[in-house]
Parts: C-alpha cells; sequence; structure tokens
C-alpha cells in the first residue's frame, strides 16, 4: 500500500516540478521598434502563462524608440514572472533605450565584454531639439530612469549620468558601480549564478529555482520578422526608390497597373520603416522633388535638365535622407546603395534622353516627307505616267527624268496630291 502512495506521489509531484523549473527565453538582436515590443511583450506573457521560473531576455541593440522602449519598461515591471535582461554575447551592447530596457529587469546581467549606457534623447526628426524642448525631454527621460533604478535599488546617480552626459562602462564597470546583478559567461552560467536568488514581483517575493530548468526559446513570427526587416534603413531606402520608379513608370506609360499597384505598396512599407528611423525631413523633400523633377521630365522635353536636376535632389537627399551619429548608429543607409541607385537612375534617364533626341533626329516615317528620296520599282513605262511600287506599296506615279522603263530603279523627288514625283536610277 505504502508503495502506491509512493507510485500516486511521483505522478502529481514530477509535472509540477518539471513545469517550475523552466525558462523562457529571447534574443533581442537589433534597434528597440514597436516590433521588438511585441515580441518580448509575447514572451513575458508566454512566461507567465507556462509559470516559467523566469524570462531572459538576451539583449544586444544599440537603442531605438522610445515609446517603443516605454512600452517594453512597463511589460517588464508589470511582469508576474521575473525577468532576467542578459546583455551578451561578448562584444554585445545596450545602447541607448537598451539601458533602461537592462536596468528595468528584476535581474540585470552582462556577458564579459559588453557594455552600458549613453541614453540622451534625441528628436527623431531632421533638426536639434531647442533649448526648452531638449531640457524637457532630457528631464522626462531622467526621471525615468531614476525611478527605475529606485525601484530595484540600481545606482540611481549614475542611471542619471547615462541620460544627461551620455556615460557608458564595460561589465565589470557597471558591476561595481551596481548598475547590473552580475556578469555571466553564459546563459548556463547565469542560471547558476540566479539559482536560489530572491527577487520582489508586485505579487510578492519569489525564490528562483534554475540550477536545472529547462531552457525554452520563443522565436520571432514571421510578422515581427518582416516588421524588423523593414526597419532597416537600407531596406527602407530600397523601398522607397521601387515605389518611386513603380509610380515614374506608371506616369509614363499609364495602364500598365502592376508598377503601380507594387510601386504603391513598396511606398507604405517605407512609410512603416521611416516611422521608426530617424529620418531627416529635409532629406526626404528632396527625393520628393527629385521625383516631381523626373515626372516632369517625362512629359515636358527638357533635354535632361530636369533629370539632372532630379538626380543631384535625388543624391543629396539620399545622403542626408536619415540622421547619422553615434545614437543613431544602428541607422545608417550603406553609401554604395545610395551611389548604385543614383547611377542606375541616371543612366535610366540618359537613356530616355537619348531615345528622345533619335527620335527627334530621325527621318519622318510618314507623308510626303517620310517617303521622300525613298527608291522603288516602275510597274510600268512611265512616259511620263505610270505605276511605281515603293516599299511593297504601289502610286500612282509621273516621271521628272524623262521616259523611265518598266522595271527601272526610280527614286521619289516629291509627293503631292498622293502621286509621287519620280526619277530613273
Amino acid at each position: 500500500m505504502r508503495f502506491f502512495y509512493y507510485i500516486i506521489a511521483i505522478l502529481f509531484v514530477l509535472p509540477f516540478q518539471s513545469e517550475a523549473q523552466k525558462v523562457i527565453s529571447i534574443t533581442v538582436d537589433q534597434a528597440i521598434t514597436p516590433a521588438t515590443a511585441e515580441f518580448i511583450h509575447r514572451g513575458i506573457k508566454t512566461a507567465e502563462n507556462e509559470n516559467a521560473q523566469c524570462v531572459i531576455i538576451h539583449l544586444n541593440t544599440p537603442g531605438g524608440l522610445g515609446i517603443s522602449m516605454r512600452n517594453i519598461v512597463g511589460d517588464i515591471l508589470d511582469a508576474s514572472v521575473p525577468v532576467v535582461v542578459y546583455v551578451s554575447p561578448g562584444g554585445a551592447r545596450a545602447g541607448s533605450a537598451g539601458v533602461f530596457i537592462t536596468l528595468a529587469a528584476n535581474i540585470a546581467a552582462m556577458a564579459p565584454g559588453t557594455n552600458i549606457g549613453a541614453s540622451h534623447p534625441v528628436s527623431m526628426g531632421g533638426g536639434q531639439l531647442d533649448s526648452t524642448e531638449n531640457a524637457k525631454v532630457t528631464n522626462d527621460a531622467v526621471a525615468l530612469m531614476r525611478s527605475i533604478a529606485q525601484r530595484r535599488n540600481r545606482n540611481v546617480e549614475w542611471a542619471a549620468d547615462a541620460v544627461t552626459h551620455s556615460v557608458s562602462i564595460t561589465d565589470e564597470e557597471a558591476l561595481q558601480k551596481n548598475v547590473i546583478n552580475l556578469i555571466a559567461v553564459n546563459i548556463h552560467d547565469l542560471l547558476q549564478k540566479i539559482n536560489g536568488d530572491t527577487v520582489t514581483l508586485n505579487s510578492g517575493k519569489v525564490v528562483l529555482r534554475t540550477a536545472n530548468a529547462t531552457i525554452e526559446p520563443v522565436e520571432m513570427g514571421m510578422g515581427e520578422k518582416l516588421l524588423v526587416v523593414i526597419s532597416n534603413p537600407n531596406i527602407m531606402y530600397i523601398l522607397l526608390l521601387i515605389g518611386i520608379f513603380g509610380i515614374i513608370f506608371e506616369f509614363h506609360a499609364p495602364g500598365t497597373i502592376l508598377p503601380g499597384v507594387f510601386g504603391v505598396i513598396c511606398l507604405i512599407l517605407s512609410f512603416y520603416s521611416m516611422s521608426v528611423l530617424p529620418i531627416n525631413y529635409t532629406g526626404l523633400a528632396l527625393i520628393i522633388f527629385a521625383v516631381i523633377l523626373f515626372l516632369l521630365e517625362i512629359k515636358i522635353a527638357s533635354h535632361g535638365i530636369l533629370a539632372l536636376g532630379g538626380v543631384i535632389s535625388l543624391l543629396l537627399g539620399s545622403l542626408i535622407l536619415v540622421r547619422t551619429g553615434p545614437t543613431f548608429e544602428y541607422a545608417r543607409i550603406s553609401r554604395s546603395i545610395i551611389f548604385t541607385a543614383v547611377a542606375m537612375t541616371t543612366a535610366f534617364f540618359l537613356f530616355v534622353i537619348a531615345a528622345g533626341l533619335n527620335a527627334q533626329r530621325a527621318k519622318p516615317r510618314s507623308g510626303a516627307e517620310g517617303i521622300s528620296e525613298e527608291t522603288g520599282e516602275a510597274l510600268d513605262d512611265l512616259a511620263p505616267f505610270g505605276k511605281v511600287q515603293i516599299h511593297g506599296e504601289i502610286w500612282n506615279a509621273e516621271s521628272v527624268s524623262g521616259i523611265i522603263k518598266k522595271g527601272q530603279k526610280v527614286k521619289v523627288k516629291e509627293m503631292r496630291d498622293l502621286k509621287l514625283f519620280v526619277e530613273g536610277i
């Protein structure tokens, strides 16, 4: 009978132990965008639904959108399971928005050779913030950072300096300054070091049991991956150009439909990308102006002047379309892509202009001018009237050079009233 009780106990206890000793692992290795925020939110919810010991966020980010960062911080602070942010692997960083996310975690860890810091807020538009607006934005960010640091018992002064002075420190310095809780070589080292730690949640204190926990990775969905891909500045630029030239082609050849539809789709996707990138609106205005010049070149014979202005405007706009700098290191358009796109645009309009000039210089193919100086054959004896064949067409003709024998070659001198005046060759 006692053996039977043991079997029943094992059957009931083992599933609960297995369920309790599980950690959810998610990897964020890109800029912080709405797609990233949604992914982290889903990872935390998965950990809550599966009663995991904790959720571990492997973080490597240069920064990103403030609104997305605030959503992530809110999810971490309100989570009903412990959240561990692990800045990894070696060489990774938690920059800008990543600092807020790391400090908000119940346990903040870093791998050797990583760094954290530089959280000064910047404008996502083209210009610099004026002094008043800059003070408001900075003070707001400092208040959030201090609030997070105080709640997690971290170094409040350093947290504020990360915003106001953009300070950045190594993993060793972060541990010494009480910015993080520990340094771990890898995920398994991390699980061993946090095992037995007590963390405070909104619902109370929880003791972590992670020494033998099973790691369950959560991957990005297809929709999230798509949003991350199109948030890449190079992809944004390519989508923008495809959209622009799709519209231009539709104007050039109305009724083709497909280029216009595909172009609009690409433009919409590029507009989403622009919403999460530090776009310089002066650069965007120059590109729009270039499009206008290209459309006018198609409709107006400017002999390339409008197209040249469009190419220059496109080049300048492309070079300054996305703001650059240490904070926006993730948001750079490859120069090779820009120069290739501008070169292809130039080649296209050179072809269009050359085709237009050749068409203007070409000999007319119809009417009196089109048939003048053409050669053919006399079908009758022209003395002086008869019929001739020119390019497979039969015409009434009159000789202007005396009698022309049947079968003799003739040359058209002029055409009047649908009659050809020819001479013998």
